[in-house]
């Protein structure tokens, strides 16, 4: 993985691209992206930054709120919730519901968006390591290999992807403010 630690990295650095035939099949099969940003914190402090969902609006460009659903109170595995969305932060206005996957106090937390009968359309992720004395967070997505997003992507990708990217740097920065000088 490119450690770009914020940074905009070129399309050849970034995973799921390059020249090697896995590597075409790989960008074939899945797009998927990652920013990782640097904080003076631990990852018990920067971990209910990324694991608290009620909190995104804080942190996030596009989701603007989050709400547990079905009697969760907290993540866990399996765990749901609803995420409030304004696309390219000016609309439309949106809701997802997603799925908690992935969660390990200090270390992961990831979930997936759900689409029409639980259709999983994207994953996206924090991985938290402790390194010189603070925590590299890195916030990743990946979108499903389903033909209609690959068509998609194909289209209008190249938008979407660089809009991911940014507001991705923009979410961990924010973060990065909060647990820094809270």
């Amino acid at each position: 993985m490119y450690p770009d630690h914020g940074q905009l990295c070129p399309p050849s650095h970034r995973p799921g691209y390059g020249r090697s035939p896995a590597s075409r099949a790989a960008r074939r099969d899945v797009v998927r992206d990652s920013v990782t940003v640097h904080m003076a914190a631990s990852p018990a402090q920067v971990w209910p930054l990324v694991s608290d969902i009620t909190r995104i609006g804080e942190f996030s460009p596009e989701t603007f709120e989050a709400e547990w659903l079905g009697g969760a109170t907290g993540p866990a595995v399996g765990a749901k919730f609803r995420g409030h969305v304004r696309r390219n932060q000016v609309g439309p206005v949106y809701w997802t519901t997603c799925r908690v996957e992935v969660c390990e106090p200090e270390r992961e937390f990831a979930f997936t968006v759900l689409g029409p009968k639980g259709m999983r359309i994207n994953r996206w992720g924090y991985r938290l390591e402790q390194r010189d004395g603070g925590t590299d967070v890195t916030e990743s997505f990946e979108l499903s290999a389903i033909l209609p997003l690959r068509l998609y992507w194909t289209a209008l990708g190249w938008a979407r992807g660089r809009r991911n990217r940014n507001d991705m740097a923009t979410t961990l920065n924010r973060m990065k403010i909060a647990v820094e000088h809270g």
